[in-house]
């Protein structure tokens, strides 16, 4: 039983480290992954699996390892949405990085985003030039958000009301 609740320590220990170092070392790592990043994603969990488990590849310490994860993982996002200070802490806040078709620099160097990154996620979102981007926000989820002109014009189109048969 003390061999068990060495593994929950552990893997919590280690979830809460991963956290801690993919807010320190940014949101931009949420986003998309890349090759790079897959590749880096798959062997930290290769990395970590002995420190969460240690000797024990047993079935039960497995077991009791995710589970930890699983239990540790609701108690963060209860934490973090009933206090504002703890989620602010650790997933920060969104970005700015266009506005009014004006590039950011400071904010892009701070995300550390670069031009053709940005480039890339306004053309995802249908817009061809920055120059046409009235907002674009790194949120805290490593997305990019983007509005522009012609998402505006496209909602606002008049909404036809189905003809209503009383028959």
């Amino acid at each position: 039983m003390n061999e068990l609740l060495n593994i929950s320590g552990r893997a919590v220990a280690v979830y809460l480290f991963i956290i801690v170092c993919i807010r320190f070392f940014g949101k931009k790592e949420l986003s998309q992954l890349s090759v790079v990043d897959l590749v880096f994603v798959l062997l930290i969990s290769n990395a970590v699996q002995n420190a969460m488990v240690g000797p024990d590849t047993s079935l039960m310490g497995g077991v009791v390892a995710a589970g930890a994860l699983f239990a540790s993982n609701f108690v963060l996002k209860k934490l973090l949405y009933r206090s504002p200070r703890i989620n602010h802490l650790l997933q920060g806040e969104p970005v700015l990085l266009v506005y009014k078709g004006h590039v950011k620099d400071r904010n892009l160097a701070k995300a550390q985003i670069s031009v053709n990154e940005l480039e890339a996620a306004i053309r995802e979102h249908g817009v061809e030039r920055l120059q046409k981007v009235d907002l674009a926000v790194l949120e805290v989820d490593g997305n990019i958000s983007v509005m522009s002109d012609d998402f505006s014009k496209k909602t606002r189109h008049k909404r036809v009301r189905p003809k209503i048969n009383p028959t």
